[in-house]
């Protein structure tokens, strides 16, 4: 019961905190028509313990019993629970794994977003490889969820989704940002999108207050954000985005926490974990759980996360 109540009073916050924020809208058309209702998945990580096979089924299950079902779902990265450090054969288990319980579960289509665990051999030592491979790095999650590239775009109607890549090599970990490259892909994107609204998709958050609570980061007497919690270049993204006044949501995981932050006209919503503390229980103040967006003809959303009542196994 406490984690169900917990859940309520939640949600009833983000949504008023929605409704409030996008009140000025709403006055203009009272009844604006939903272009989608999308779910979004983040921080599976899939593997065949802990049960996490039946967590994720459950999670879809409750997902499309909901009386109004959503057309879409869109993950929001670390998809199985590390391909990073992995010999070859036990991230192939991680990904089969993960794409038959979708395959058996999963009755929408489905948009993916690559996350720092989804990579595959970045941490050579552990991950017994050179480089050389194949489907080494982010050519495996590619190969995997067949995508036109690590970051790409699509449009629904009035509003265009862009899936952006936030995960950065960097020796054998990573950072958070975007290389140039993408970066100059995302300003042209903006540029040509100019008559729909925009929804970014992340793994990581560009903006969050959630990073800073992640951990003691206030040890030393003044914040300190490890570079891999919250975009480094998040300055130049929000410089960008003020250019256009149509980009309206960004959405992200990596966390496993809740939060939402409005700057400068964009909301910045960080997803909670579909695994919450990796299929053992709650992580911190977020139950395992996703997120339900609708979006709206005249840009305005809504946004929930629902809790889908796993309980984990007793081990």
């Amino acid at each position: 019961m406490k984690k169900y109540m917990r859940f309520i009073l939640f949600s009833s916050l983000v949504l008023f905190a929605s409704s409030c924020s996008q009140s000025s809208a709403l006055k203009a058309r009272k009844n604006p028509q939903r272009v989608i209702r999308f779910a979004h998945f983040t921080d599976i990580h899939m593997e065949p313990k802990r049960n996490a096979p039946q967590g994720l089924a459950q999670a879809l299950e409750h997902m499309q019993a909901l009386e109004d079902k959503p057309e879409l779902l869109v993950t929001g990265g670390d998809h199985v629970m590390d391909a990073m450090g992995a010999k070859a054969d036990w991230v192939a288990i991680q990904y089969d794994t993960l794409k038959k319980v979708f395959d058996e579960h999963c009755r929408i289509p489905i948009k993916y977003c690559i996350g720092n665990h989804d990579t595959w051999g970045w941490n050579k030592k552990y991950s017994e490889t050179t480089g050389e491979e194949s489907f080494w790095g982010k050519k495996r999650p590619i190969q995997e969820f067949e995508l036109p590239n690590r970051y790409y775009a699509f449009s629904k109607d009035s509003w265009h989704f862009i899936i952006l890549d936030s995960v950065q090599p960097e020796g054998e970990h990573y950072s958070a940002g975007l290389d140039n490259e993408q970066f100059q892909w995302l300003r042209q994107e903006l540029k040509e999108n100019q008559d729909k609204y925009i929804v970014i998709v992340s793994h990581i958050p560009i903006l969050s207050v959630a990073a800073y609570l992640d951990g003691d980061n206030e040890k030393d007497g003044q914040w300190k954000l490890p570079r891999q919690w919250m975009h480094l270049d998040a300055r130049r993204i929000k410089d960008l985005f003020a250019e256009y006044q149509n980009v309206k949501l960004c959405i992200s995981g990596h966390l496993h926490l809740v939060d939402y932050v409005k700057y400068n006209g964009v909301t910045y919503i960080c997803d909670g974990a579909v695994c919450a503390k990796w299929w053992q229980g709650d992580h911190m103040e977020c139950d395992e759980g996703y997120g339900v967006f609708d979006l709206f003809e005249d840009g305005t959303f809504v946004h929930q996360y629902m809790s889908y009542g796993w309980q984990p196994s007793p081990e």
